[in-house]
């Protein structure tokens, strides 16, 4: 501590050896400066004394410099305690410094203003400083600063340097190296805490220092004079400090404007190259360190008048690098106000067509959802033209069964027929032949039929046994057992029932060359696949066709963790608790008041509207709430009462007037209700027909895909090959089983099974990519609850009924009437469409053998959502993994060549920043400037930092 050490240089003494140690507390003590602050300050006191002879000032005065280096060394190496001496109330050393300082420079400040009006100036006509007053009403006029702080940091010269004899004291100290000196002797103070609060706080340190910069002598002043001040703009509140101590220049001085001596030392010191960019990095911070971009653009106004911006075109060419950091900050920073003001304009006109855009893509949007939801309902019909189509062709080929089983009978009793009337026809002939033998007589009976007789015939018989003849005995039985003509042919054989659907043949399990990872889908048993989709597939024949050593390369078992499951979200729906509502007392008659104001109408208009059903007149949100103050029994009973009494109607609120008018309306209820339907109706109409049909179009286009059908067979083939020697062959899967396609990964975990397969269709079956194009509105019916919908068709069907029995009670109501021939059939094609759409999504559901009593669309449909987004998101992740092999192997082939070395001895030239960008530029530079405290040791990181920072 008593070495005076910032913590930095403490924390590195510390590391030293002691022997280090001792030789670095040596040289302190070498250096230090043994006398105490009285000394210096009696010294430089008596330089003060204007009452001393010239003589006798010149040799006291030779002493001042080495007296000041002391001073400076001591303030810079003894411990703090001594700077603490020094700047104590008992010897204000720095009020004493800045005396001497003012004393030193005051010639040179008289001088310039002779110089500056054209000749020497009596004391008379020109005092050498202004008055208080003066000054104080100058800086006033500050667009910058008020009166107050002008006041406080503006110089007030002592009055008894009014004379010759101190002008020329002042040209003998101004001739020395004295203000040099001092202003060392300031930076030495400021680098304590306590001393750089006094310098800020004290009235005329910073302008006098300010004034140092007319010093002549040494180069090195001006820039030591930029750094302090620097340092001091750099901290809180010191900006305003610096803008005041500059107006107090221009006052001195004679200035016409302000910074006008500091931008004539900048353009005239060009050999000094410390001090330009000591100068350049003064102007960075005093410009751009302001928050306010009003007042940053003034400022920099300000020195744009001085010609500052020529001249750093001229210093573009200097080979000073630090200047050139310094000069690109500055012009980095700077605020281009006409472009901004063309950028505003530009904006301002893009803002104007961005919102003519808008409103046309929002005219755009509705024609799009116009036009859609008219093809969606084109579509849904010729949908449901096709379904009935299909029945009809159901019916048709049922009734072609049955004609061609008849058909069948018909023949068979021909052909039978056709053999009985031949054998008729050959029993005649034998008949006949017999006749004309005479071995038989065809006689008619009594009753019309015929009868046969077999004529006895006489035969010698010699040496022969008795026996029958066998001609007698043949045409007996011939004729005994002969079949009639008119004989029945035999039944024809039954037709066969149907044989029974054949059951899917057993699949061979699959042995693969690798352990394969398990494709956690729920698979279909084989009674569960008829008459499914899966029926109609053959993963047998894709896997004949497919290479699958490479599917086994890529997704052999490795460690490799389980799929993750799809959570499911538990919405938490809040029951509304129904809202009790209390008789017409105060409550209800406040909230029954303030429902009459929203309506705008009398009490005897509306009661008109509701009776004569004018729904022009009344709203439907105002009957919703009117609905609630539909008059109870109590109330009615009450209004009787009041009536029945003869009390006087005037007496009665507005609200109770109204309820009585109200309660007076025959079936009121009834009426409010098919008042709110027919309100309802054409919303309601519009709302449900679109999800109809998004149900039906996407029901029909799902089943109808041929494309969908091939690319579940390649996955079912997929499957089995991953599972079938662990599991079993599967007939099929469930279609949440898509979803783990994308949990499947490979081996070395850069892709998924999906990604995969997508690789073997656009290699394979390349005209499969598209199908999701034969997928339509899926989306749209992804989001339709369809019992909800179909309960709402229900209620519409309760309403519909509702409105033709208040219809039929009067029949006189030209409103109703219209209503009923409007809408009648628009209903009786809605409940058309919610039929069709119900068994579409059924059919569909069990087609893909899932259950529709339990499977929502809301759980259908999103599932090919998510398979097509996945399936394209894989595609294009496909592509792109093949672009980077394709440009690693070229790079492999084709080798860069060496970078060629960049020269930085020459900056590139500024590029012109594009237009719309300067708006983000002005946004990003108005963050709030970097605000420094003081603290011990500061000044040398303030000022040191500073310049790193400004030339960033």
């Amino acid at each position: 501590n008593s070495m005076n050490l910032p913590p930095d240089k403490v924390k590195l003494l510390s590391q030293y050896d002691n022997e280090k140690k001792w030789e670095l507390v040596c040289d302190q003590e070498r250096f230090q400066v043994k006398n105490p602050p009285s000394a210096y300050l009696l010294k430089i006191k008596s330089y003060l004394d204007q009452g001393v002879v010239s003589r006798k000032f010149k040799r006291r005065v030779q002493e001042s410099t080495q007296v000041l280096r002391e001073l400076e060394i001591s303030l810079r190496t003894n411990h703090i305690g001594w700077a603490q001496e020094f700047l104590n109330e008992e010897n204000k050393g720095l009020d004493v410094l800045v005396q001497y300082l003012s004393f030193a420079q005051c010639s040179v400040t008289y001088d310039m203003e002779n110089v500056d009006n054209g000749g020497p100036v009596t004391e008379k006509t020109k005092p050498l400083e202004k008055s208080m007053e003066d000054l104080t009403k100058s800086a006033g006029n500050s667009p910058t600063h008020s009166a107050n702080k002008a006041t406080r940091h503006l110089t007030v010269r002592f009055n008894s340097l009014h004379s010759r004899k101190a002008l020329r004291n002042s040209r003998i100290v101004s001739q020395k190296d004295d203000v040099h000196v001092c202003i060392m002797c300031l930076r030495a103070i400021m680098n304590y805490q306590s001393g750089f609060n006094l310098v800020m706080t004290h009235p005329h340190c910073v302008n006098e220092i300010t004034l140092s910069l007319n010093n002549k002598n040494p180069r090195q002043t001006k820039a030591l004079v930029l750094e302090l001040l620097a340092a001091v703009c750099l901290v809180r509140g010191g900006h305003d400090i610096i803008l005041s101590a500059f107006d107090n220049f221009k006052e001195v001085c004679g200035e016409k404007n302000r910074f006008e001596k500091l931008m004539e030392y900048f353009s005239n010191e060009d050999s000094n190259i410390d001090f330009m960019v000591t100068c350049m990095q003064f102007i960075n911070i005093v410009v751009h360190s302001v928050e306010n971009m009003n007042f940053r653009v003034h400022l920099q106004y300000e020195f744009t008048q001085h010609g500052l911006d020529q001249y750093l075109e001229k210093l573009k060419h200097t080979e000073s690098d630090k200047l050139l950091v310094q000069i690109q900050a500055y012009l980095d920073n700077v605020f281009d106000v006409g472009a901004l003001l063309e950028d505003a304009e530009t904006k301002n006109a893009l803002l104007e067509h961005m919102e003519e855009l808008q409103e046309h893509n929002i005219q755009l949007d509705a024609k799009l959802q116009e036009s859609e939801n008219e093809a969606m309902e084109k579509i849904a019909e010729l949908e449901k033209q096709l379904m009935q189509a299909m029945k009809e062709v159901e019916v048709l080929k049922e009734s072609l069964r049955d004609s061609s089983s008849l058909v069948s009978t018909l023949r068979q009793k021909e052909q039978d027929r056709e053999r009985s009337a031949q054998t008729n026809s050959e029993l005649e002939l034998k008949v006949q032949e017999l006749q004309d033998k005479g071995l038989i007589r065809v006689v008619r009976s009594s009753t019309g039929a015929l009868d046969i007789q077999v004529v006895p015939v006489t035969v010698t018989v010699i040496e022969a046994p008795a026996t029958p003849q066998p001609g007698a005995t043949v045409l007996t039985d011939t004729v005994s057992t002969g079949a009639p003509p008119s004989a029945i042919p035999p039944a024809p054989p039954l037709v066969p029932p149907p044989p029974p659907p054949p059951r899917p043949k057993a699949k061979k399990p699959i042995k693969t060359k690798y352990r394969m990872p398990l494709l956690n889908w729920v698979a279909l048993k084989p009674n569960q696949v008829t008459g499914t989709v899966f029926n109609e597939l053959n993963d047998e024949h894709v896997l004949g066709e497919l290479n699958m050593d490479a599917f086994e390369e890529h997704f052999k078992t490795k460690a490799q963790g389980p799929p993750a499951d799809l959570g499911t979200l538990k919405v938490k729906v809040a029951q509304k608790q129904p809202s009790k509502v209390s008789l017409i007392e105060s409550n209800r008659a406040k909230n029954l008041a303030i429902t009459l104001r929203k309506a705008g109408m009398s009490s005897a208009d509306i009661c008109t509207a509701i009776e004569t059903y004018n729904l022009q007149s009344l709203s439907l949100d105002f009957l919703e709430l009117l609905e609630r103050f539909i008059p109870t029994e109590y109330e009615q009973k009450t209004i009787r009462n009041y009536e029945k009494d003869g009390r006087p109607l005037d007496d009665l609120s507005e609200e109770d007037r109204f309820m009585m008018g109200f309660s007076k309306i025959p079936r009121l209820s009834e009426r409010i209700s098919v008042l709110t339907f027919m309100g309802n109706f054409p919303d309601s109409l519009q709302r449900l027909k679109p999800q109809l049909n998004a149900i039906i179009a996407a029901s029909m286009s799902i089943k109808s895909s041929s494309k969908l059908k091939k690319i579940l067979e390649i996955v079912l083939a997929f499957g089995n090959y991953m599972n079938s020697s662990k599991r079993g062959a599967a007939y099929g899967f469930r279609l949440q089983s898509l979803d783990l396609l994308l949990d499947t990964k490979s081996t070395d975990r850069k892709q998924t099974l999906l990604h995969f397969i997508v690789n073997i269709i656009q290699e394979k079956y390349p005209e499969l990519s598209t199908f999701h194009t034969e997928l339509r509105f899926i989306d749209k019916a992804a989001a339709v609850s369809l019992d909800s919908v179909l309960q709402d068709v229900r209620s519409l069907q309760r309403g519909m009924e509702m409105t033709r029995k208040e219809f039929m009670v009067q029949d006189d109501s030209p409103v109703l009437k219209e209503f009923l021939k409007t809408n009648n059939e628009l209903l009786d094609s809605l409940q058309t469409d919610g039929k069709t759409a119900q068994e579409a999504y059924e059919s569909l559901v069990e087609y893909f053998g899932e259950n529709p009593k339990t499977t929502q669309p809301s759980m259908f449909f999103p599932v090919f959502v998510r398979f097509i987004k996945g399936y394209k998101l894989a595609e294009q992740e496909n592509e792109q993994r093949k672009k980077q092999e394709a440009l690693a192997a070229e790079g492999a082939e084709n080798p860069p060549p060496p970078a060629k070395s960049v020269q930085t001895g020459n900056k590139p030239p500024m590029m012109k920043m594009p237009q719309m960008d300067l708006i983000a530029e002005l946004k990003k530079r108005q963050v709030k400037p970097q605000v420094r405290e003081g603290k011990d040791g500061a000044i040398e990181d303030i000022i040191t930092g500073e310049g790193l920072s400004w030339g960033q």
